[in-house]
């Protein structure tokens, strides 16, 4: 580029009698370029997502069904496809009895092939207790529990499952929390009677959605596996709901952990993917991977934004809580 005589006794002139002038020119010249590196630098990375990435992540983290939906479409066997492409090797769905036979047989046979885990799915019993259930000893709701876990034993046979969530219920306000303990204790151990000789685990879901609810902290859920005493009843720990209960989560895991056999992620507010709010999942995640926890993390939570850039904006905030 050849410049004029004139060009340059402007910039002598500009330089010698307003300097000022002349570095705030050079300030906004240097702004424009580092923008423009930042907005190259996202583009790269928001196209990276985009591209198959299939190497594994550092834990086992388990999607469900819808989470990718608008990339994969509507059909949960896409949808599995897709997940392990992007590194995904594990799925939890929470309405796997209400499935027919036939579509759980087929996700199990895709999880085989994939060799990917299936991670928790719900022991219906009257679908999802929000009453008092197994609080208030009642024969009739025991013997729908037990009716119900004959009926995991079976799903869990064809999906390849090894986790089934219980809730115990609401509280029985017209007994004592030590009597609604006892009763829930003695259900649960009649129940871990019919897991045991099929190596599968209920693991017990304390939850934060209503104070009505009878299992809500971590202690009360490791007081209650340590009294059922069998290696198929244990600890359901989801972050979102113990982060909302009780906070203080790595102390809490390391407190518990002799009784966790499965976790869940969400993050607090909002409920949805790690980096949306409070909780520092990239140390959460690394402390538990030096733990040489080698089970699932069910990613029972939502996106925060819609659409496929919603699923491109999970996909990589797992990929960056997963760097360490």
């Amino acid at each position: 580029m050849v410049f004029s005589i004139a060009f340059w006794k402007r910039k002598f002139y500009l330089s010698k009698y307003y300097p000022d002038y002349m570095k705030r020119r050079k300030f906004m010249q240097q702004t424009v370029l580092a923008g423009a590196s930042v907005f190259t630098a996202a583009s790269v990375k928001a196209n990276s997502v985009n591209k198959k990435n299939n190497t594994p992540f550092h834990l086992n983290y388990a999607f469900h069904d819808g989470m990718f939906a608008e990339s994969a479409g509507k059909n949960f066997l896409d949808q599995i496809q897709f997940g392990y492409d992007h590194g995904f090797r594990a799925i939890e769905d929470n309405g796997m009895m209400d499935r027919p036979v036939d579509e759980q047989k087929k996700i199990g046979d895709l999880l085989a092939k994939l060799d990917m885990k299936m991670g928790v799915f719900v022991l219906n019993f009257d679908h999802w207790p929000v009453k008092t259930s197994l609080t208030s000893g009642d024969k009739d709701w025991r013997n729908k529990y037990l009716q119900s876990c004959y009926e995991a034993v079976e799903t869990a046979k064809r999906c390849n499952a090894k986790w089934i969530t219980v809730v115990p219920g609401n509280y029985d306000r017209n007994l004592t929390i030590g009597y609604q303990t006892a009763n829930v204790i003695e259900t649960l151990r009649q129940g871990a009677a019919i897991f045991e000789p099929h190596n599968l685990i209920m693991v017990l879901e304390a939850l934060s959605d209503t104070p009505d609810l009878f299992l809500r902290h971590s202690d009360q859920t490791v007081e209650i596996c340590k009294a059922v005493n069998s290696p198929s009843c244990k600890f359901l720990f989801d972050m979102y709901h113990m982060q909302r209960n009780e906070g203080n989560i790595i102390h809490n895991l390391d407190m518990a952990w002799d009784e966790i056999a499965y976790l869940q992620i969400g993050d607090n507010p909002g409920r949805n993917e790690p980096g949306t709010g409070e909780m520092n999942y990239h140390n959460i995640f690394k402390h538990i991977y030096l733990k040489n926890y080698a089970g699932i993390l069910g990613m029972e939570h939502g996106k925060s934004i819609s659409g496929k850039e919603g699923e491109n904006a999970l996909i990589q905030a797992y990929r960056d809580a997963d760097n360490f």
